[in-house]
């Protein structure tokens, strides 16, 4: 499955103040994406802010981006929700749109257990006939998977890859180890956060599953396909120029640096949903600077 290895380009979903997706401004930014030739999209991730958006809109989104790559790159579609009912049919939705796979966070008010997590993806993958990947992303669900969940997990017929959060760098042969370890043969391993992920591909990782790319698909797949080829030294050379864009995800969140980064390059003047806010004037300035000092607007 080819949605499963390489560069994951994950965009912003623009909507205005009520939480209507702008479907043409989503498709200048899934446009640049399918013309640079990265190996899938992650729509309505974290990123695309898919608990804000009701069924309707999610499905109004899917639609849309589908429609503009129209078959020359994977869509994967976030179909995490509070209600396992609700999984399900937005689970239906995404395959009925053309989705190559579903992003399944276990998302909930009530802290889950292992095992009613493990019944939540047993529950959507008897369902819905939709491949899966685990959308392992503590710093929003507060939900911990351990290697021996994703493990368990991933035997589920039509589990097909994991979406962690990249450990530090020194961390990573290590993680990806204990991970391989966990899994079937040939089940595929991938890692979020952008300022980590390139150790993770050096030590053997399967993908990227990058919100920079998302906006700079170019800069982020040099670095992706440096990393594939093993050539260490272009890859930590070109993820280090970046550093002061991961500098401003850190101290900002990505979420809000690449809606700033957005609207400076005219692709939309949407702001995150509320009760996020945009950054401050100042800091907006400061990701203008960035963006002119890598050459990325």
């Amino acid at each position: 499955m080819s949605f499963t290895k390489g560069l994951s380009a994950f965009p912003i979903t623009p909507m205005n103040a009520n939480g209507r997706v702008d479907t043409p401004a989503l498709q200048r930014l899934v446009a640049p994406l399918a013309a640079a030739k990265v190996d899938s999209i992650g729509l309505l991730g974290s990123t695309g802010s898919y608990p804000f958006l009701t069924r309707d809109e999610r499905r109004r989104a899917t639609d849309a981006a589908i429609g503009e790559v129209n078959g020359r790159v994977p869509v994967l579609v976030g179909i995490g929700a509070l209600r396992l009912d609700e999984v399900i049919h937005l689970a239906r939705d995404a395959k009925a749109a053309g989705a190559a796979a579903g992003l399944l966070a276990p998302v909930s008010y009530t802290p889950l257990t292992e095992s009613e997590v493990f019944e939540l993806f047993r529950a959507v993958a008897g369902e819905c006939g939709l491949p899966l990947v685990i959308y392992d992303n503590f710093a929003t669900t507060h939900f911990k998977f351990t290697p021996e969940l994703i493990g368990r997990i991933a035997r589920i017929p039509g589990v097909v890859a994991v979406k962690g959060t990249a450990p530090e760098a020194s961390a990573a042969a290590d993680h990806l180890a204990q991970m391989r370890k966990a899994v079937p043969a040939g089940f595929s391993v991938g890692y979020a956060g952008d300022w980590n992920s390139m150790e993770t591909l050096l030590a053997g990782g399967d993908a990227w599953y990058c919100v920079a790319a998302g906006l700079f698909p170019n800069s982020c797949l040099a670095i992706a396909r440096a990393a594939q080829a093993g050539d260490a030294d272009e890859a930590r050379k070109l993820n280090a120029a970046m550093q002061p864009l991961w500098d401003l995800f850190k101290q900002h969140s990505s979420l809000r640096v690449v809606y700033a980064a957005a609207d400076i390059m005219g692709i939309t003047d949407a702001k995150p949903p509320r009760p996020v806010l945009p950054l401050s004037d100042a800091s907006q300035d400061k990701v203008a600077a960035v963006l002119k000092e890598l050459k990325l607007s």
